[in-house]
């Protein structure tokens, strides 16, 4: 006999999403507005462009990217995030932070105007409350 199947988590959820290393890269690599092909090849070392072209077929099935045709001859588009892809920014500035505290502490992020580090933390601003993000299930619940 078998039990309810489990729900997944939000985290398994996004992970089937964009869960792995080309993916997000190419998210990184259209934060900053729309790119052509050839110009997201470009701006990640190591991709081939077989594994682009899937990346962002998915990303498109996913509704987290459109691609806007600019040629016919040969076929090309432009490809830009959607509301929804852009959400991901918030994500994968907290990655490459984690990342940067592990890898060069000079590349932690600053405060422009002041030039000290800036701290990533959970609030809730109807309680006006910092949560406890060092425990390993912090005050959190997802409805």
């Amino acid at each position: 006999m078998t039990g309810p199947e489990p729900v997944p988590s939000p985290l398994a959820e996004a992970l089937a999403r964009v869960g792995d290393r080309w993916t997000l890269l190419v998210v990184e690599a259209l934060l900053p507005g729309p790119r052509r092909f050839n110009d997201i090849l470009g701006q990640i070392p190591g991709i081939a462009a077989n594994i682009l072209s899937e990346r962002l077929r998915r990303l498109e099935r996913e509704a987290l990217l459109v691609a806007r045709p600019y040629s016919d001859r040969p076929p090309r588009a432009a490809y830009e995030l959607t509301a929804e892809g852009k959400e991901l920014a918030g994500a994968l500035r907290l990655l490459a932070h984690w990342g940067a505290r592990r890898a060069d502490p000079a590349e932690i992020p600053r405060h422009a105007e002041c030039g000290t580090p800036v701290e990533v933390r959970w609030y809730c601003p109807t309680c006006d409350r910092l949560l406890d993000s060092e425990s390993p299930h912090p005050e959190l619940h997802y409805a």
